[in-house]
């Protein structure tokens, strides 16, 4: 379930995960290489600055598409 409350500019570990085509797994793991810093929430839904995710995404090789 994703907080109603969240701030401007932040998404949820959900909304972070569909961004960025992974899952809450790969969401977990960024965090944890340090590649993505929480920046709000709780310890079970934490939140992302959006323009964080939008850095990585902007990394990423764009999708195949069949």
């Amino acid at each position: 379930m994703e907080s109603q409350n969240i701030r401007p500019g932040h998404l949820t570990a959900h909304q972070t995960a569909r961004v960025l085509g992974i899952t809450l797994g790969g969401v977990r793991k960024l965090v944890q290489r340090g590649r993505l810093t929480r920046s709000g929430g709780t310890e079970r839904q934490p939140w992302y600055t959006a323009a964080d995710v939008a850095a990585i995404a902007a990394k990423r090789p764009p999708a195949k598409v069949a």
